[in-house]
């Protein structure tokens, strides 16, 4: 915990100071808590938030009064929640962030969310795609139509992967437009639109003037509602490209959210390209990670998932070293990618389509789980066993493949990835 001595600090310093600190070591978010005596600040790190400093309750005012002046907001106004954003400078660093502020029973909390694009410029190859998947998103982005979904949770990086493959797409010959809410990343060649619910510019509106604007490539921040759902889908199967997200959890869910917004079976068959889900994994530290025995449920779940008997994996150093976080260091997505076949595209057109036959030839069709491809990267050593099991509902996934008879592949997809990748552990093990 870092301590300010606030009466000889001034509150500009100790503001400048946690963001640069906060960009300095990675994290994604600032988070600014009001307590009964202090306001604590806690900075999220690898996914994790951790506490780091305790500011005294009287100077909570002044602090927070501090970030709305960068962030643009309306500093007299504390009974209502508001957004901004900070941009520039602040001790030598180059910061970027969204700023949200909410009442609360002891104050305003402020969460400063930490952009960082670097991952999304390196493009899809910096993802942590598996040899298998890779193929099949540079297969799906090549496609001169159709609807590519990337779905997920909050903060499971569906933006960066998204952007990613605008990077891939984002050519002189190509007229590309997005709507955001907000605008995520400026990049060059682009037209991005900011919605604005508040005059009525809202996606659905949006989306009507794209159309008759000449894109090749249309970018939906989110689908939310039914209508957005309906103008995205038909304007993929009017010779667009439509990249978007939503929040669900898998491939089959996302189709059966689709359904459920009432988007008619055969537009969504003719236009659904693909789906990408995905969630984040911490890395393990290549510098201090360890070899460990697999415990029985461990090798139970490495048969069932994977058909193969692994006896150690790597775990990381809960004592961690000067290059990580207790033995993590950054973020690694796990994907599930799902290219739409035929087979599916005419079960799509069915009204009295079962749930049950829909999942087994989602999930026959070629189809890694994320489980699969999360313990894949188990065994090449990216990431443990432990954060495998905290993101994914491991039981829930073997029942789904015991069910539809998934089987996993003879070979161990690598993972692909334009940086520098920790030893497998197959070949430290010689297993394969």
């Amino acid at each position: 915990m870092v301590t300010y001595d606030m009466t000889q600090t001034p509150v500009i310093n100790v503001v400048d100071d946690i963001i640069a600190y906060a960009v300095k070591q990675g994290a994604s978010d600032i988070h600014f808590d009001p307590r009964d005596d202090y306001l604590l600040v806690r900075i999220r790190i690898d996914g994790d938030l951790r506490d780091y400093s305790q500011i005294p309750k009287m100077y909570e005012r002044n602090l927070i009064t501090r970030i709305k002046l960068l962030a643009n907001m309306n500093i007299t106004e504390s009974r209502l929640p508001q957004d901004g954003s900070i941009k520039g400078k602040i001790k030598d660093v180059e910061v970027e962030t969204r700023v949200s502020t909410l009442p609360t029973n002891e104050g305003e909390k402020c969460v400063i969310r930490i952009l960082d694009y670097s991952r999304s410029l390196e493009g899809i190859e910096a993802l942590g795609f598996n040899e298998t998947n890779f193929k099949k998103i540079q297969k799906m982005i090549m496609e001169p139509n159709g609807i590519i979904l990337v779905t997920g949770a909050t903060g499971s990086g569906k933006s960066t992967t998204v952007y990613s493959m605008l990077q891939v797409l984002n050519k002189k010959e190509t007229n590309i437009i997005t709507v955001e809410d907000p605008i995520e990343m400026n990049i060059e060649g682009l037209n991005q639109v900011q919605v604005n619910s508040e005059i009525g510019l809202d996606f659905a509106t949006v989306l009507r003037s794209i159309l008759r604007q000449d894109p090749n490539i249309i970018l939906i921040g989110e689908i939310r509602d039914s209508e957005t759902a309906k103008i995205a889908v038909r304007a993929s199967i009017t010779g667009h490209l439509v990249l978007s997200t939503i929040h669900t959890n898998n491939s089959l869910s996302t189709i059966e959210r689709l359904l459920d917004m009432n988007v008619e079976r055969y537009l969504l068959s003719s236009a659904l390209t693909g789906i990408i889900s995905q969630r984040l994994a911490k890395m393990l530290c290549p510098h201090c990670r360890k070899l460990a025995p697999t415990t029985p449920y461990e090798k139970k779940v490495f048969r069932l998932a994977l058909n193969k008997e692994i006896e150690q994996t790597y775990v990381a150093n809960p004592e961690g070293c000067p290059n990580c976080n207790n033995g993590y260091r950054d973020r690694i997505a796990v994907q599930e990618v799902l290219v739409i076949n035929d087979e599916i595209r005419n079960a799509l057109n069915q009204d009295d389509l079962d749930k049950e036959d829909l999942k087994k030839m989602v999930y026959t069709s070629d189809v890694i789980t994320m489980l699969q491809d999360g313990l894949y990267k188990v065994i090449d050593g990216i990431t443990s066993f432990d954060e495998i099991y905290r993101i994914i509902d491991i039981d829930d996934d073997l029942n789904i493949q015991k069910e539809v008879g998934n089987t996993a592949h003879a070979d161990v997809p690598k993972t692909v990835i334009n940086q520098e990748v920790p030893t497998s552990l197959m070949e430290d093990l010689q297993i394969i």
